[in-house]
């Protein structure tokens, strides 16, 4: 299945390339594992993702 957040595309926008394909990454898994709303899902990828982004540095 093709979880797409075209809903949310204001949300990712501004971000780091990296961190938007990061973020997308964690809120599918999010859905699907742990069965959050996309809403909530996109929010908290995008944290755990720019986490993660500057943990690497950049």
């Amino acid at each position: 299945m093709e979880w797409t957040f075209e809903e949310f595309k204001a949300s990712l926008d501004g971000l780091h390339p990296a961190v938007k394909e990061k973020a997308l990454e964690i809120a599918k898994s999010l859905v699907i594992e742990k069965n959050y709303t996309k809403g909530n899902a996109i929010k908290e990828g995008i944290m755990k993702a720019e986490e993660w982004f500057y943990d690497l540095g950049g």
